[in-house]
């Protein structure tokens, strides 16, 4: 009896840890979904942007990157008054577009 029951045990166990597993496996959340911004500047000179990148994850805010022309990367408030501005146009050029689609 102690045999089949401790083989029943051991089943039971492996049949639940297996799942568990498996969902570990499948997505590390924690080296997946990591934001890229940690902090962001406010006073970067547009003059200084060679490009920008838009980041947009379900788990972190929105980010934008600066790659500058010294080619060091940095990360730019949202808010910014003339960032939120470029945005805008660049949405409003983006829509102008589709309409003559």
């Amino acid at each position: 009896f102690q045999g089949d029951y401790l083989s029943y045990l051991l089943s039971e166990e492996c049949c639940c840890l297996i799942p568990i597993h498996l969902s570990f496996a499948a997505k590390p959340i924690s080296l997946v979904e990591r934001c890229s911004c940690r902090s962001t500047v406010n006073n970067i000179p547009k003059g200084y942007i060679r490009e920008l990148k838009f980041i947009h994850t379900p788990n972190c805010p929105f980010q934008v990157i600066a790659k500058l022309k010294t080619n060091k990367e940095v990360c730019v408030n949202p808010e910014v008054r003339w960032l939120k501005q470029y945005l805008k146009n660049a949405l409003n050029k983006m829509k102008k577009a589709k309409q003559t689609i």
